[in-house]
């Protein structure tokens, strides 16, 4: 088995098995050696998802790697075999080609029979390099909307799926599928949808227990979303919120190159008392925080699935969301909406929106209700198994 051995300085020793690990490979035969490529490590969505499919994929009997390109954040908690191709985002050529030569030589020492890489630079890169130094079929997860991608970066990626750099490219959204129905044929061919899957991350705390974790005042209403403070999340129409009426407060969990234009913000429209920035938060601490809320808002401008909304939602935090189309169809239950959808660009009507869930207990109960399907909607246990399928087919095509 290979241990991942936490340090300061990045690895540069070849990868090997201890003699306990030949020992238990020679009674328990492993599935395959699947590897997991993305980008950087930290407390993000896909790497939910990354280590949610993860530890669902070894509990099945595959051995599994992680391979990131960087760490960006200090909070990520890493599951083992966890190995970093740079200490931090290449700055430079040089420092780029270095790090592809370290992605290149993990991947080589750890022989997989399958790549799974995620997000775009994740595909494109991680792809793009195993496909040189593996024959490793690659499964590449398309997380990543299309207007977040810059066009070399899309125009590679089209043609990678094109020709067949990947041998299945998994979508995690009907929405995702109808935003790349443009793509050419041979792409599309290789699509296949996989909702994601996710913790339960219900209310465990008094709201009073929670709050005072955080530091977060016990006694005023609390908005608050787990997000990247990246502009695509476009937090500043929750600050803006602040403005419009002076009794609520707002605790944004997350990390992100967004955070100084934030901060000055809310310095401009004189809400920085109001503001909280609790930094970004580990999955075991996600319920703790959410327990904190009286609503979510998320008033993103690009999702391929809002898992932090679906973990708010199903946590039983009344939910006010931008209505994308998207987030219509993972925000529902058999037909019925699990959170309050609104024009996130409309300052007036996001405050009118966060105004009804406050006072309208009726609404916010129902909204609570049909968020309790949503557990059943997207198992772990279902998104594993399809990728066991997905897994299964591309090591022995024809099998299925």
């Amino acid at each position: 088995m290979f241990r991942y051995q936490p340090s300061t300085e990045l690895r540069e020793a070849p990868i090997r098995s201890s003699a306990a690990s030949r020992d238990r490979s020679n009674s328990i035969k492993p599935k395959g050696r699947v590897v997991l490529v993305q980008t950087q490590a930290e407390n993000a969505g896909a790497q939910e998802i990354t280590r949610l499919l993860g530890a669902g994929l070894t509990a099945r009997g595959y051995e599994l790697f992680n391979l990131f390109f960087f760490r960006k954040s200090d909070s990520f908690d890493e599951p083992p075999n966890t190995f970093y191709c740079a200490q931090n985002r290449p700055g430079n050529p040089v420092a780029l080609l270095r790090m592809l030569w370290k992605l290149g030589g993990h991947i080589r020492a750890i022989r997989p029979d399958v790549v799974l890489t995620f997000q775009h630079f994740g595909n494109v890169i991680g792809g793009g390099v195993s496909r040189l130094v593996s024959r490793a079929p690659v499964i590449a997860n398309q997380v990543s909307s299309a207007m977040s991608m810059s066009w070399p970066v899309r125009a590679a990626d089209i043609v990678m799926g094109s020709v067949g750099f990947y041998n299945c490219i998994t979508l995690n959204s009907r929405e995702m599928e109808r935003e790349y129905a443009r793509y050419p044929a041979p792409y599309r061919s290789r699509m296949k949808h996989v909702p994601h899957g996710f913790d339960d991350k219900s209310l465990d705390l008094p709201k009073d227990v929670a709050r005072q974790q955080f530091k977060l005042p016990p006694d005023r209403v609390l908005l608050g979303c787990a997000a990247r403070l990246h502009p695509h999340k476009r937090l500043d129409a929750a600050i803006r919120l602040l403005r419009s009426e002076p009794s609520w407060h707002l605790a944004l969990a997350g990390q992100g190159a967004d955070e100084e234009r934030l901060r000055l913000l809310a310095d401009e429209l004189k809400v920085s008392d109001r503001l909280h920035l609790v930094g970004e938060i580990p999955p075991r601490r996600m319920a703790d925080f959410l327990a904190c809320l009286d609503v979510f808002v998320f008033p993103t401008q690009a999702e391929t699935f809002g898992l932090a909304a679906v973990e708010a939602a199903n946590a039983g935090v009344p939910s006010v969301v931008n209505d994308l189309p998207v987030l219509r169809e993972v925000l529902s239950f058999e037909g019925r909406p699990t959170a309050l959808f609104v024009d996130a660009s409309d300052d007036a009507k996001l405050s009118a929106a966060v105004s009804t869930i406050l006072t309208n207990r009726t609404l916010s109960d129902e909204l609570r209700q049909n968020a309790k399907g949503l557990r059943s909607r997207y198992s772990v246990d279902t998104m594993v198994e399809e990728y066991v399928q997905i897994l299964s087919q591309a090591v022995c095509p024809g099998t299925h």
